[in-house]
């Protein structure tokens, strides 16, 4: 592709999918016909660059319209936006879900991580692809981890096209008898600036390669996703602090959420006022739920005392660690609740604007917030005077498009920019200068969602749950060889072995993996661990975003390392050369293992130690930092090689 403007012209499809989003253009130099004027004065440039912004959602409308990005429609978004056209494409092709050569309009992702392996996504996807041939008009693509692992192996099937009609659409009209705000494809999800599409999906999980090829050949007709409440093994126990909503309130309903409690703690914290809120959360004892556990206290008290204005708050709804479902599950079955927490946060840190960026492979979460978002919107609980409050907030909605580094919070911040989603360094901090170069406060959904039962209950009662240095519940995400694989509440102290007792956990129990590809296992005789960061952290592993997976010995462990490494080496975004190059040496080296050829394998793992010390002391951001730990810790504590 030529990264200059070239020749190519979009189709009338491909403009009517970008003007749909930006609206027509103006003038010529924004694409449309040129008139007299235009070769006098070049007009609407400034404003074109400001909404630079705009260039993912605008990606993800050709994507969604036709299936994928061509010459000419990828000119027609540079020339709206005033974006040179080599770094277009370079955003273009930063996603996994995007693609600049021609592909048919069905897309078959399926899901090759570690749970999936685990439950043989190999000989699911060599079925499909020997039965899926280029005359079928479906493309068979392998992905990582689509957050589905409670029901491995899983596939999404994605469908462009105009008239597409995603299978979850239906469920979020319905909400309210089916009045009051709009249906989730003509809703506003990006507050007062242009639309979120929503195109035809199914989803296939537990898959079969009759019901994947099912799913993707007549997404229509594929069987009804569960309810999100089949995800949480303890539906219904009264002792449930986060999830006791789910299974219980009409997740599509803002009048059923209200009547189990919902807006007391909003209410509650314009009592309190802004300073008291951020109080409240300091005093609970409340750290971040995605791995980093920084006090959330101090990050909101940052970003509250810069008098640098406006301020933003971010809610980073990208899980993409192989082995997380929890915040899936969270704003498929209570989205109204984190809708609540934010506009909590952004009260509390003087912020006007949220962002909700969301992994671009959640369909439904997506039908069920923007819906969510409507219908608070239509209710005076967001916009220009929140509860008669006079206080203005609204949120909008960022697809994610299949890039794991985005959950790094910077790197989520360029990809909303408009940019690759490549981490930048610190300092300056985001509490300093984040999002739009602006003080920015940034939370994952279940970090968010923790402060209702703070305000509710009150910082000393949240903080007597769990122990006096990890205070509050706690999701575990359980997967792999257990017999009720799901989302877990637990409080903090409660040990590995009690959670996978609940769990179901299987005989012959090989290994555990705490943390996802990002952290470490661990061994059978292990599981007294407390599940507490400092717990996990004094026995040499990590308890990250709340990743347990459990593997019996008939899962291949080598392979399930390499599949890791090939995970990293995929998901590296290539900005530094300790990860970009490490990553493929490290693949590298486990292939040599696995496959026993080249060098012996005490000489390939001295290298691996090498590679992965480079890594973790010189790599930009957390993703070259842990690339190595999982490895480590299977050579270290398993023997995995012996």
């Amino acid at each position: 592709m030529d990264l200059r403007f070239g020749d190519g012209k979009p189709t009338d499809e491909e403009r009517a999918a970008v003007d749909a989003l930006l609206g027509p253009p103006e003038s010529s130099w924004e694409g449309a016909d040129r008139s007299d004027a235009d070769l006098r004065w070049a007009r609407g440039g400034r404003e074109a660059r400001d909404r630079r912004d705009q260039l993912l959602p605008a990606l993800h409308a050709l994507n969604d319209r036709v299936g994928w990005i061509s010459e000419g429609a990828l000119d027609y978004v540079c020339r709206r936006l005033t974006v040179p056209p080599a770094e277009a494409y370079g955003v273009a092709t930063f996603y996994a879900m995007f693609s600049v050569r021609p592909r048919p309009a069905t897309v078959l992702h399926v899901c090759t991580d570690l749970a999936c392996t685990a439950a043989g996504a190999s000989r699911l996807c060599a079925a499909v692809e020997s039965r899926l041939g280029p005359e079928s008009g479906v493309k068979v693509e392998r992905s990582p981890c689509l957050g589905l692992c409670e029901r491995a192996p899983a596939t999404l099937a994605i469908r462009a096209g105009e008239s597409a009609r995603p299978a979850f659409e239906d469920e979020a009209v319905q909400a309210e008898g089916g009045s009051g705000g709009a249906a989730p494809g003509g809703g506003n999800g990006k507050g007062r600036r242009g639309r979120n599409t929503l195109h035809a999906t199914a989803i296939c999980a537990p898959a079969t390669p009759d019901r994947a090829i099912a799913a993707a050949t007549a997404p229509e007709s594929a069987p009804t996703e569960p309810a999100p409440e089949t995800a949480v093994p303890q539906t219904g126990d009264p002792n449930l602090t986060l999830l006791h909503r789910i299974g219980t309130v009409d997740p599509a309903s803002l009048d059923d959420y209200r009547a189990h409690g919902g807006y007391t703690a909003l209410r509650r914290a314009f009592d309190l006022g802004p300073a008291a809120v951020i109080r409240e959360v300091t005093d609970a004892g409340l750290v971040g739920r995605g791995g980093a556990a920084f006090p959330t206290g101090r990050k909101w008290q940052a970003t509250a005392a810069q008098p640098d204005h406006p301020h933003y708050l971010v809610c980073n709804a990208d899980e993409s660690e192989p082995g997380t479902f929890k915040d899936r599950v969270l704003m498929e079955g209570d989205p109204y609740a984190l809708v609540e927490a934010m506009t909590i946060a952004a009260y509390a840190t003087g912020a006007h604007q949220g962002h909700l960026y969301l992994r671009g492979e959640y369909p439904r979460a997506l039908a069920r917030l923007t819906h969510a978002i409507e219908q608070a919107r239509t209710r005076g609980l967001l916009g220009d005077d929140v509860l008669g409050q006079g206080y203005a907030f609204d949120i909008e909605i960022r697809r994610g498009a299949g890039a794991y580094i985005c959950g790094e919070e910077t790197a989520l911040f360029n990809s909303i920019e408009g940019r690759r989603g490549e981490p930048r360094s610190k300092p300056p901090f985001p509490v300093e200068k984040g999002l739009f170069g602006k003080p920015t406060v940034e939370n994952n959904v279940e970090t968010l969602v923790n402060v209702l039962p703070i305000l509710t209950m009150g910082a000393e009662a949240y903080a007597a749950i769990g122990t006096p240095t990890s205070t509050g519940p706690k999701l575990f995400c359980v997967s792999g060889t257990v017999a009720r694989p799901g989302v877990y509440e637990l409080p903090f102290g409660a040990t590995l072995g009690e959670l996978l007792a609940l769990a179901g956990v299987r005989d012959n129990l090989r290994a555990v993996l705490l943390g996802g590809a990002a952290g470490g296992f661990v061994r059978p005789d292990e599981l007294d661990i407390p599940l507490t960061f400092e717990g996990t952290r004094a026995a040499g592993t990590t308890l990250g975003s709340g990743v347990v997976m459990a593997f019996d010995d008939t899962v291949p462990l080598p392979r399930l390392l390499l599949r890791i490494a090939e995970f990293f080496r995929d998901e590296s975004c290539g900005q530094c050369v300790p990860c970009r190059v490490g990553t493929v040496r490290q693949e590298e080296a486990l292939h040599r293992i696995v496959d026993r050829t080249g060098a012996d394998a005490a000489g390939d793992i001295t290298l691996l130690r090498e590679v992965g010390r480079a890594m973790r002391d010189a790599s930009i951001c957390g993703l070259g930092q842990t690339a190595w730990n999982a490895v480590e810790s299977a050579i270290d504590r398993l023997g995995a090689y012996e």
